[in-house]
């Protein structure tokens, strides 16, 4: 299928790495002009490199946080009219929400509400303008399935979902839709980090939470992150106008709802 994005402009945040890099080699793929803004200079050049050697196209860089305002600039300045906005961080790690301070929510939020926001707040009239746009927020099934342990998570991604769902609605007519990717059980770096701080706090062996975790899915495995990149891609296609402020698990089934 040829998803009528080739030639569109990509901004990818958390790009160099996981699914963040997924969605962007995948839109490369496309033919979408992609743009990558992430923390770690040695990750994003690597990124880039792997990208360009894929698919033969280049990729604009820049390190940029997007819990920052800085960040957010330095991004806009690299790719001030993007067709599609990829808003994703990462999560922060498991614990006790006894052991966070206010600071920790200030951080979690910017990272994963208030950041995303400020990103589409200052790109969505544009894409209206130009009468095309498409914004996809990488959030986690755990806005459905809450763990403890991931408080931080389930608390600033939430509002980022409740914010979305009233703002999607009001740009659809103009061909820009805004939706969110709630990805269950992923190999990435960063589901090894998630494992490796459960292991520590709990004295079991990485090994054993990590074949537990893929055991326990219906699927028997974790997701390969190409297969969200895919996903991803045609949620940004020319035809996918229609799917507007929804919440789209990808994670072998493990929700267990009806709806």
């Amino acid at each position: 299928m040829d998803l009528g994005i080739a030639g569109k402009t990509a901004l990818v945040w958390g790009g160099s790495r996981g699914l963040g890099k997924a969605i962007a080699l995948q839109l490369a793929r496309e033919g979408v002009r992609v743009h990558v803004a992430a923390r770690e200079a040695q990750t994003l050049a690597a990124a880039a490199g792997e990208i360009l050697a894929a698919t033969g196209a280049p990729v604009a860089t820049v390190v940029a946080d997007l819990a920052m305002t800085s960040g957010r600039n330095a991004a806009l300045a690299l790719c001030p009219e993007p067709d599609i906005l990829i808003n994703n961080a990462d999560g922060p790690l498991p614990g006790d929400f006894r052991h966070w301070s206010r600071e920790d929510w200030i951080a979690a939020l910017d990272a994963m509400m208030l950041g995303p926001i400020e990103m589409i707040r200052r790109t969505v009239d544009g894409m209206a303008e130009r009468g095309f746009g498409r914004i996809v927020n990488l959030a986690s099934r755990s806005v459905k399935i809450a763990q403890p342990e991931l408080g931080l998570s389930n608390g600033a991604r939430s509002g980022l979902i409740g914010f979305v769902a009233a703002l999607a609605r009001t740009f659809v007519a103009r061909n820009v839709t805004i939706n969110n990717l709630l990805p269950g059980l992923f190999d990435t770096g960063g589901q090894r980090r998630h494992v490796d701080a459960l292991a520590r706090q709990t004295g079991r062996s990485f090994e054993e939470i990590w074949q537990n975790r893929a055991e326990a899915n219906p699927a028997r495995r974790y997701g390969r992150p190409e297969e969200l990149g895919a996903y991803c891609a045609f949620l940004c296609s020319a035809q996918a106008g229609y799917i507007t402020g929804q919440n789209l698990l990808i994670d072998g089934g493990s929700y267990p709802g009806t709806f």
